[in-house]
């Protein structure tokens, strides 16, 4: 039995296996634009570079050693299925991100990159209250998502600067 549990401890260590939550960042310095300061997603992207990373998010990007440069942030919701009595069935939820990371003579250093989340929920008349309730908290889930999706995003990039062609 012994044998068998180092041999797992053995294989999660070699195939470079990591707990989420640690993101190595090659900047000292990173700025957040094309967000209001005062947001909830600029607040939580923030907190995730600084608590997951050595970077310290500065408000002024002429002192930042990078910008991240936020392109698009768009939520949609659509209907997705109707009941036979015309009334909405299921709604889809979308969640658009686009950034790019800039340094700070403004080279890019990870080229225009989008994120998109989608999200189905069932809807009911009689519970209108409570799928309301459901729908601000599938919106939160698909903000923090998107926020894991950028933080890997960031780390990920960060040896592979922009070419001028995009």
């Amino acid at each position: 039995m012994r044998a068998i549990v180092l041999a797992l401890a053995l294989l999660l260590s070699a195939c470079g296996f990591q707990l989420r939550g640690s993101y190595d960042l090659p900047w000292e310095t990173l700025a957040i634009s094309g967000l209001p300061e005062n947001s909830e997603l600029y607040f939580q992207i923030k907190r995730s570079i600084e608590s997951g990373s050595l970077t310290k998010v500065v408000t002024d990007s002429k002192q930042a050693r990078a910008s991240l440069v936020v392109l698009r942030n768009d939520q949609h919701k659509s209907i997705l299925s109707l009941s036979a009595k015309g009334l909405v069935r299921e709604y889809q939820l979308t969640r658009s991100f686009m950034f790019k990371v800039q340094d700070a003579s403004g080279k890019p250093i990870q080229p225009p990159t989008q994120i998109v989340l989608q999200r189905e929920m069932t809807f009911d008349d009689e519970h209108v209250f409570a799928k309301e309730a459901e729908e601000a908290i599938i919106w939160r889930e698909m903000q923090s998502d998107l926020v894991q999706q950028l933080m890997r995003r960031l780390a990920a990039g960060k040896a592979r600067p922009a070419t001028a062609g995009g």
